[in-house]
């Protein structure tokens, strides 16, 4: 075994205090408490004031990794004025409420539990009347995690639908554009179905860009796309004949019926419709650049809206790596790069992995041979793609060390198979569930 160098093995910890950093800037009960107060009688969510002695009854629902503490904090700031409500939460991203009910159910690939938790969340937005006020905690995961098909659709469409999607390459803003047109709740239909109360929602992004209408499908804003856009799409990937056959023809029901489109910007449905984001992928970089900077890096963050095809995202950081190493450029070492976003997999092979594994052993690759390099990525949710793990570290020294396992780290990625091999190397990063979803973070580091 090829023993790593100290500076190497104090750069990896480096690498993960930074990660640690960036993940406790999005705690979302932080984050919500941060930008809702209560005062006197009023709740201040944002700029916004509401006079809480004015409705009748008071609801919080919620869909997504992160809705259990966002619930608890508001549970925290309202107590009893609440009068009841639900959140779906993906399988162990849990938090204990009292007066918020929790259903636990299936993601990214929606399940049965999904769709029960869903219809209960409808069931409460269309009771809801004129002298109440609705409060809808968002956040990633929240489209998987609100699954009612429209008429005419069942779960196992949408099932079979989303898998296709998520295999062929297909960005997050695609795939949401197929699942607002397959859906009864999102793309706006959810606000639409509360009208006339007062709704609030309370969004942490896990899309670039931060739009509101991408973010969990847009349940509660306004829906640009269409559904010539989503037939658009398939032919794109060339998919159409892989979509289950019910999933086209209700797309091209839409497209031929106005009437079965979402609603649209300056829909009266949004009148009394307010948004507010609490979180996001740059709140979660700007932590881990103040952290790297205490830890005497010279930091860059290259963006925060970083998309594209992982491994030629992981070789674009390489190169930037390799120029600091050789000319001080673009900052000097030791240095740390930071880089946030969601990138995709094509997948071509049988084997597990995520977007984050397969972008750090993409760049272990690439840095093989060279001095001092560390590179740590990981979903701030706490799970990458199918998997336990968050995401993994790798080194300059990484390839050595899989070649005295009898490892080919070509193979692996061509399997994209990258979880077995961070696996054996004991070089997967695992956190849990975070109870967060801001995207991804990129760490690089060059002593």
């Amino acid at each position: 075994m090829v023993k790593k160098t100290k500076d190497i093995i104090g750069m990896r910890k480096d690498a993960g205090i930074i990660f640690q950093s960036g993940l406790k800037a999005v705690e979302p009960g932080a984050a919500v408490k941060k930008y809702c107060h209560i005062k006197g009688e009023n709740l201040i969510v944002g700029k916004m004031i509401y006079d809480l002695s004015g409705f009748k009854n008071l609801f919080v629902i919620g869909f997504g990794k992160a809705a259990a503490p966002m619930a608890k904090a508001f549970e925290d700031l309202l107590g009893e004025r609440i009068t009841g409500g639900i959140i779906n939460v993906k399988y162990g991203h849990l938090a204990r409420l009292e007066r918020i009910a929790t259903i636990e159910a299936g993601h990214p690939v929606p399940d049965s539990n999904g769709e029960k938790g869903a219809g209960a969340i409808v069931k409460i937005a269309q009771d809801a009347g004129k002298d109440d006020m609705v409060i809808c905690l968002i956040s990633g995961g929240g489209s998987a995690l609100l699954p009612l098909p429209a008429e005419g659709l069942t779960l196992e469409d949408k099932q079979n639908t989303i898998n296709v999607l998520l295999a062929c390459g297909a960005t997050i803003y695609e795939i949401n554009t197929i699942r607002k047109h397959m859906s009864f709740v999102k793309g706006g239909r959810l606000a639409q179905l509360s009208w006339p109360a007062t709704f609030v929602s309370v969004i942490l992004s896990d899309v670039v860009g931060d739009d509101t209408d991408v973010i969990a499908s847009g349940c509660c804003v306004p829906d640009p796309s269409t559904f010539s856009d989503c037939m658009v799409i398939l032919n794109k990937y060339g998919i159409l004949r892989r979509i289950p056959q019910a999933v086209v023809s209700h797309i091209k029901a839409g497209i031929s019926d106005p009437a079965m489109e979402t609603p649209k910007p300056g829909s009266p449905y949004f009148k009394h419709t307010h948004n507010l984001i609490v979180g996001n992928n740059i709140k979660a970089i700007l932590a881990a650049r103040n952290k790297a900077e205490d830890l005497q890096y010279n930091t860059i963050v290259l963006s925060s809206m970083i998309e594209g095809e992982t491994k030629d995202v992981a070789k674009v950081h390489t190169a930037i790596a390799k120029e600091v190493l050789k000319t001080g450029l673009p900052v000097t070492t030791p240095a740390c790069i930071i880089s946030g976003g969601e990138t995709t997999v094509t997948i071509k092979g049988k084997g597990k992995g995520g977007r984050n594994q397969e972008f750090v052993l993409s760049a272990a690759i690439d840095i093989a041979g060279k001095e001092n390099i560390v590179v740590l990525s990981g979903g701030t949710d706490g799970n990458d793609g199918p998997t336990d793990a968050a995401g993994a570290v790798a080194d300059c020294d990484t390839l050595k060390r899989a070649e005295v396992l009898g490892m080919n780290p070509g193979n692996f990625l061509k399997n994209n198979d990258s979880y077995n091999f961070f696996q054996k190397l004991d070089d997967l990063l695992v956190t849990g569930p975070t109870n967060t979803n801001v995207m991804d973070l990129r760490i690089m580091l060059i002593g």
